[in-house]
């Protein structure tokens, strides 16, 4: 293959967007992605308003509303025991003023389908990044095994990580790591969903009880947290009490949960929170849960990922287009996006706070914000903006 202006590895929801608007701009770009389809369960299936907003710019949106999706134009919670309204999306300045939840293989496959069109772009799915090549201190490409087990080198101008929390690139590079710890991991499960269940698309029972619902149409998807490192203990206590626990806190009878009958159907998600210290370094770039890794929390992952992407492909396109990119530009980036970065990890870090006990009693209930936002006619609305915008929203260029 002849060199590329970039090769970003990860067909993620980053890696995708990122090659798509590249590719839209004359710039030769390759994307790989090590597994052969995008068909795995419980990835982040929520696609924010302001995701919706870039569609809508692309001239997309109209075509992607009508693959098979759910809408959620506000979000509760269970605060103190009643039920309340945490995020109202009505009023953001938006075409679609909702969160659509939509499996992210066929979000991926719809992105990959467009970008397919620009005859700059190429996707190369079942081939695996393996290491970096460098010279003189200088990425210019990758080490990438195929399915037949052969390795190839595929030469770039820029490479860009967006392979998820567990970045082959960003250990490659040896770029230093922020950790911000956390004290939970989620269990995620199906339910069917039956007539009379619950008409809220989403919904979580606060943070102390650690259920999340949402409807995903035909079935639930329901997310259990659970202390960090925990889930051995939990198998160890068996399914029964497990689905006593949810039994607990859902709005559903109890009985419903024999439905989870093998630990093939719970599948733990190991929460991680951490950013990189520089998301750069000559020649490579990180963005998305590569330079990010992101709460689960707000469902705000994927959405940081795609607002990346757009920052990158507006500070990149012209200087790889043009054979000028520099580290200024990959700098740029960087700086464009860390305050929303920083800005988002430091509220999920405030939801996972327990309240302030009395003395000499342990510590219980909401955080005081959610407890706050419970209480407000304008604090959801707000919530809405954070959740549903982010704290720098891009905008795709022409």
């Amino acid at each position: 293959m002849p060199k590329q202006d970039c090769c970003i590895v990860g067909a993620g929801p980053a890696g995708l967007m990122l090659g798509l608007l590249l590719a839209r701009a004359g710039v030769r770009t390759t994307v790989i992605e090590k597994h052969e389809d995008f068909l795995r369960d419980f990835r982040g299936d929520t696609i924010h308003p302001s995701t919706l907003e870039a569609m809508d710019q692309l001239g997309f949106l109209d075509e992607f509303l009508t693959l098979p999706h759910q809408k959620a134009p506000t979000l509760h919670a269970e605060i103190g025991g009643r039920p309340a309204t945490i995020a109202d999306f009505s009023r953001l300045p938006t075409r679609c003023k909702y969160i659509a939840f939509m499996p992210q293989w066929d979000f991926l496959d719809f992105l990959a389908g467009k970008a397919r069109a620009f005859p700059h772009f190429r996707l190369e799915m079942g081939r695996e990044a393996t290491g970096l090549i460098e010279r003189d201190g200088v990425v210019t490409g990758v080490t990438a095994r195929g399915a037949d087990g052969r390795e190839h080198d595929l030469e770039a101008s820029l490479v860009v990580g967006a392979d998820g929390r567990d970045s082959i690139l960003r250990t490659a590079a040896a770029l230093e790591v922020e950790d911000l710890g956390s004290s939970v991991d989620v269990l995620w499960m199906k339910l069917s969903r039956n007539a009379g269940d619950p008409a809220q698309p989403m919904s979580h029972a606060g943070p102390n009880q650690g259920l999340v619902m949402i409807d995903r149409g035909d079935f639930w998807q329901l997310g259990y947290v659970i202390a960090r490192g925990s889930f051995r203990q939990v198998k160890q206590d068996g399914l029964a009490a497990l689905r006593a626990k949810l039994a607990s806190v859902a709005p559903l009878p109890a009985e419903r949960f024999g439905e989870l009958a093998d630990w093939d159907q719970v599948h733990l998600l190991k929460v991680r929170m951490d950013r990189l210290k520089r998301w750069w370094k000559p020649g490579l770039l990180c963005i998305g849960d590569a330079a990010h890794a992101m709460s689960p929390i707000g469902g705000v992952g994927v959405n940081l990922a795609i607002q990346d992407a757009i920052a990158a492909a507006n500070i990149l396109a012209a200087p790889l287009r043009e054979g000028k990119l520099t580290t200024t530009h990959l700098g740029a980036v960087q700086k464009r996006r860390s305050f929303p970065t920083r800005a988002t990890q430091r509220i999920q870090l405030m939801m996972r706070r327990k309240r302030k006990a009395a003395a000499g009693k342990p510590s219980s209930g909401p955080p005081a914000f959610m407890r706050a936002i419970a209480r407000s006619r304008l604090l959801p609305h707000l919530a809405g903006r954070l959740i549903g915008m982010g704290f720098r929203p891009e905008n795709v260029r022409e």
